[in-house]
Order: structure tokens, then sequence, then C-alpha cells
């Protein structure tokens, strides 16, 4: 029976093939149309095909040919969702990361590749104004949250001892923007929505403090013990909640202070004054695979103190017990994360940020911030766009209005189709918020690629779909 495996030479040929296809994608990123025009059926087609009983070989790469030109082409006119653009200096290290196929658990399995993590984190921390911060990276901001509560939920309660009846003692504060992660989590963590308290915005779509001090009043004088998120960059419009007065109501009711900074902490690197009190959190979500632009999946959870970690997630067998002594070569990453099989995430952060330096990543940063500022006032200057939002980091929330349809649902609906119209015209990609009831356009900024000229082609595309649906 031949091997599976490849001699050297064999891989280096495959490689570069793959490579082409690759190298080609982005070539032709502003000739494609961003959103792929092909039906779902032909999709299945293509894709869905019978088992494979015997292998094709190096035929197999001719759908791969197939699989680039039917993805998005995310070039500087793509503004959907909160996603990073994809730092190709990243993605030549992925070949490397799978050829090595590092189990990141522990020291003892991965020497380098853990003392590589170690170090992004630190250097993440101490970007952030968190230095002494301790953390891992994570999939994403939904498994950075879930972890974060689920060490929230263990320091304040026995949860794992008892079960779900300890889990249920406990109130979750946050306001009604938050992130569905925290929902999520907070169901599979065993709290329950019931124990949720929603925290009312004011115009700027930020948490009021006052309301969360009288909520935490109410339930600290029942004695049920708090945990506190809030936002550092809301999904829908990247509103910064009030950080340093949600720290101190925290501390005054010994709540664990989570702070959901998926999208919007790591904007701290460029401009550090709009996350006054990020440093009194117990912990933080980020997602460098936004504001770093690194391919998914890079996310990352900061925190505090490491023995929070360790109270919630160490539950370790004999077979992985650690055999050294040394505190670096004993360590255990597992011990402070919900994973056990990790791949090697920190490798592409390390090269990015050792090959660019921070310097360069905060400039790509505070260009997209200025790119939405350029974006909001276009939108302002135009009668038949309006504003629905401040723009605090680089999402831009809008709508066409149309005198002739002022009523909000009418002008939902053709929203909804002008948004849909965008799409297919594919020379920008948007996406949506719903805010108060009112259906928005939404461009989030999150792209090392954006151009001055390609936030100009934002109004005139809008307008031009507008005129296709009316």
């Amino acid at each position: 029976m031949d091997s599976i495996d490849l001699s050297p030479k064999q891989f280096k040929k495959l490689a570069e093939r793959v490579l082409e296809v690759a190298a080609r994608h982005l070539e032709e990123l502003d000739l494609r149309p961003i959103a792929p025009p092909v039906k779902a059926s032909t999709l299945e087609e293509l894709f869905h095909t019978p088992l494979p009983e015997s292998g094709v070989g190096e035929e197999a790469l001719e759908q791969l040919e197939a699989i680039a030109r039917h993805s998005r082409a995310q070039n500087g006119r793509f503004f959907g969702y909160v996603l990073g653009s994809g730092d190709v200096v990243s993605a030549t290290t992925e070949v490397l990361c799978s050829v090595l196929n590092q189990n990141v658990t522990a020291w003892r399995s991965a020497p380098a590749a853990v003392t590589i993590e170690r170090t992004v984190v630190s250097w993440l921390a101490q970007a952030l104004g968190c230095s002494g911060f301790s953390g891992t990276l994570t999939a994403g901001g939904s498994s950075a949250n879930l972890m974060a509560l689920a060490m929230a939920r263990e320091s304040k309660t026995a949860a794992n001892a008892r079960g779900l009846s300890d889990s249920r003692r406990i109130a979750v504060y946050a306001s009604s923007e938050v992130h569905m992660s925290i929902r999520k989590a907070v169901a599979l963590l065993g709290i329950g929505h019931e124990n949720i308290r929603t925290i009312q915005v004011d115009n700027f779509f930020h948490m009021i403090p006052e309301d969360l001090a009288g909520a935490m009043e109410f339930d600290t004088a029942r004695g049920i013990p708090g945990v506190v998120v809030a936002t550092a960059g809301t999904v829908n419009t990247g509103a910064i909640d009030p950080l340093r007065e949600i720290a101190a109501i925290a501390s005054k009711h010994s709540a664990w202070l989570h702070i959901d900074g998926a999208y919007g902490a790591l904007a701290a690197i460029a401009a550090p004054d709009k996350f006054s009190g990020l440093e009194l959190a117990d912990s933080i979500s980020l997602d460098p695979h936004k504001w770093l632009y690194q391919p998914i999946d890079c996310g990352c959870l900061l925190y505090r103190d490491p023995g929070a970690a360790r109270r919630a997630f160490s539950n370790s067998g004999e077979y992985v017990r650690p055999l050294s002594e040394d505190p670096a070569e004993g360590y255990a990453i597992f011990e402070e994360s919900m994973e056990l099989s990790r791949r090697f995430r920190a490798l592409k952060l390390w090269f990015s940020i050792r090959y660019h330096g921070f310097a360069r990543l905060r400039q790509f940063i505070q260009k997209d911030l200025r790119h939405s500022q350029r974006l909001a006032s276009q939108i302002q200057a135009h009668p038949a766009l309006e504003l629905q939002a401040p723009v605090e980091l680089s999402a831009v929330c809008f709508r066409y209005v149309d005198a002739q349809r002022p009523a909000h649902p009418e002008l939902n609906e053709l929203n909804a189709a002008i948004l849909r119209r965008i799409v297919e015209r594919g020379n920008v990609y948007l996406s949506n918020a719903t805010l108060r009831s009112q259906f928005c356009l939404r461009a989030c900024i999150v792209n090392h690629r954006t151009t001055d000229a390609d936030i100009d082609r934002v109004v005139p595309e809008v307008l031009a779909a507008a005129k296709d649906v009316c």
C-alpha cells in the first residue's frame, strides 16, 4: 500500500499550484463582483458530490479554481459585517502551520507554539494598556465571550461543583445593543435568559450607567451576584459604553466586569482616548481577525487573574499532567481554556506583527477611522441620505429617504430592496442594521485595502441602486 504522504518535491509542486490559484484570486480582486453571481443550486451541483471512493489526484486542483471563482472577493470596497480583510503576510504562514501540525495544548506538546502564543498575548495586552493581563487565543469573539462568562460564573458561584442550581443564582447585566454571543453564552452556561438584565441605551447607543446602577442595587439587596458586560464597539453602530463609569458601578457591587471588545477594542491601539477604563476589566474579548486584519480564525480572551481561568477550566486527566516543575515548561494552556486540541493560531499573528510592526498596523486602523468619518460626511451632505447613528468607530449606519414614501415600514422595505440591489451590482458590499425599528444600510470599514476612492464609490452606488428599484 502506498503512503498518502508526498515527497518534499511533490509537496512543493502541489503547494506551488495551490499558491497560483491564491495569487490569481488576489490579482482579480478588483475585477470580480464582490458577491459572486451564483445560485445555491449551481454550487450544490459543483461541490455536493457523492462520497469519493477513489481519489483523482491532482485533478482535484481544478475545483480549487471554481471555489475561488465562487467566493466573495474581499477587495477595498467590502464593507459588510465586522470582518477583517485578511493580511496576505499572515496567510503565507498557514501552510507551515498545517505542516508543523502542533497541538497547542501545553509547552511539552508544542514548546515553540506555546511560547509564541504567550508572547503574542502579552503584546496585545500591552498594546491595549492592559500590561500584566494573561490570556489565550480563541476561535473568535463568541468563544472568548463564552469563556469569559464561564470564568465570571465560577468566580461568583460554585456552578462547576453544584451545577445549574448555582448557575441560576447570577445576574448578567448588558445593554440592549449587546452582541448575540452573550445571550448564547448565557444559555449554554445554564444561567438562563431570564437572568439577563437588559440595560437601556442613550441616544448615542451607549449603556446608561444610572440604569445599570439601579438594576444592580435591586439585585444586590437580594443577595444576587452579578456579571456586567460592557461593550467596546457594539456590532450595530460601533458605540463604546462608558467603560470607566461602568467599572466603578461593577466594583461597588463586587461584580465581574467583562468587556466585549471583539469589534472595537483593538482600535485602542490607534485611538486610546476612546477606551478609557479598558484596563479596569476582569476580562476582555478581542478579535485580531477583525482590526489586525488577520485571516480567520484568530480571536483572543484577556483576563486579569489566571487563577479565575483555572477555576473555570482546570479539570485535567493524569495523561496530560506536566512533567516539569519549571513554570514555563510546565505551563498548560488547557488549564486556562475550554479547548484541548488547538491549532497554532499565534503563528500568523506573530509573523504579521513582526513583519509590519505595530506602528504600521496602527496607521491602517487610523485610516479606517478616517474613512468612516469621510463616508459619514458624504452621507450628511446628500439630501436623499440620512445618517442614523453617530460614527464612533468605523460603522456607518444610514438610509435612503424618499419624500414619496415617508412612512417607516415603506422606507424599511425600500432600503432593504436597495441593499439587495447594491449587492447584486457587485461594486460595493454593504450589510444592514436595525436601529429603533428602522432598517438601515451599514458600512463597516475594517479593511486595510480601502482607499479614499473606494469610500467615494459608496454614495453613488447607493443612489444608483435606489434609482434601479424606485
